[in-house]
């Protein structure tokens, strides 16, 4: 599978050096060309604009963004959507305020593209050890992305999970104070319910309960 990578800091590259490893096909954007670079010796491939980035992904395309939450994240949406088709995915792993990406999300889903939000932990140990995610978004954009958020998982079957529509991923944020959870591959969030989705694609019947401390 392909994805696009705005924002290459430390998350970012890691994330990006995982997926690569695991066969997927990155392209890589950073205003800052020496985090593109490294993305590029990872096995990656490098992208000097959003709109190259974007040109670069055959349909359906998925971009993650690891951008500061805020401004920079409606930026980077505002600057990517005449560069999308429909049906396309963005996807803000960063720390938004899930009332933000809500709103977000309405108003991309009126366009005709989806958003999926991804509360992620994992730190320094992600690369290695795998991340913790709490995903919310529609479930058939998120079955879209199960090969990707497999492979970033400690375990196709542990440290992730489907908790609901968009916003809910940021709003059952993993304990970021607690990298432990993700180095076992234990999802760490408040609240603890998790609603994982089954191999069809479904959202299971009944929550499942993490057993992990904050």
């Amino acid at each position: 599978m392909e994805l696009g990578m705005v924002g290459l800091g430390r998350m970012g590259a890691n994330m990006v050096e995982r997926l690569v490893r695991g066969g997927h096909r990155l392209v890589g954007y950073d205003r800052d060309a020496g985090a593109v670079a490294h993305v590029i010796a990872a096995g990656a491939e490098g992208a000097d604009s959003l709109a190259t980035l974007a040109g670069k992904l055959g349909k359906r395309r998925a971009i993650w963004i690891m951008v500061p939450s805020g401004a920079p994240v409606d930026d980077t949406i505002a600057a990517l959507l005449p560069h999308l088709a429909k049906d396309d995915i963005l996807i803000d792993g960063g720390n938004s305020n899930y009332k933000d990406t809500q709103r977000r999300g309405a108003s991309l889903k009126s366009q005709g593209f989806q958003f999926v939000d991804v509360g992620t932990s994992g730190g320094i140990w992600g690369l290695k050890e795998g991340y913790s995610m709490m995903v919310g978004g529609d479930v058939a954009a998120v079955e879209y992305l199960r090969p990707l958020l497999e492979n970033l998982a400690p375990a196709k079957d542990q440290g992730w999970g489907c908790v609901g529509p968009t916003g809910r991923g940021f709003r059952a944020r993993p304990d970021r104070r607690s990298p432990s959870c993700a180095m076992r591959g234990s999802p760490c969030w408040s609240p603890p319910a998790v609603i994982p989705l089954d191999s069809s694609g479904s959202a299971t019947a009944s929550p499942r309960r993490s057993t992990a401390s904050g």
